[in-house]
């Protein structure tokens, strides 16, 4: 199949803001668009279950990736966003099946304790995604994040910034 006619996986993303306005950031453990060390940080994200609504999925994806429970609903985009992966990577991303993901984002204020996090035993039965946390101004993210992924931030960046505060 030519990489145009694979479909996009169904994704969430969520910006975790906390009561400072910063936003939450995980420093990906691997994966095969795992490039250098500064580009390898991301807000939570993950794919959407059949049958699934992306805001279950939004509060699932979060807790599985970083034990994040205590939130409250701040915003969403109206629209999916979507990226491409570098076509040398379809092979080795998701079994090939997809060119890239469409994204659903969800804004949230955390409103627990930090010692709610716990990237080291997510939720679930998942192994853990992220070896590292930090809570990061909003408009930084865009530069931190793999490059082919910048568009959809900066995107989120601007939807959301005004949510910050």
């Amino acid at each position: 199949m030519r990489f145009e006619d694979l479909p996009y996986r169904p994704c969430v993303g969520v910006a975790v803001f906390n009561r400072n306005g910063m936003v939450f950031l995980g420093r990906r453990i691997e994966g095969p668009e795992h490039i250098d060390l500064t580009h390898s940080w991301q807000m939570p994200q993950g794919g959407i279950d059949p049958g699934e609504d992306a805001w279950p999925a939004a509060l699932r994806e979060l807790h599985e990736e970083t034990n994040i429970r205590s939130v409250e609903r701040l915003g969403e985009i109206g629209e999916w966003l979507t990226y491409d992966i570098p076509r040398e990577l379809v092979g080795q991303a998701w079994k090939g099946k997809y060119r890239g993901q469409k994204q659903k984002w969800f804004a949230l204020r955390f409103i627990g304790e930090e010692s709610e996090i716990d990237l080291a035993n997510p939720a679930g039965t998942h192994q853990p995604e992220f070896a590292a946390w930090r809570w990061e101004p909003m408009q930084n993210v865009p530069d931190l994040v793999v490059p082919f992924k910048r568009a959809v931030y900066e995107r989120v960046v601007q939807e959301f910034s005004r949510l910050a505060k």
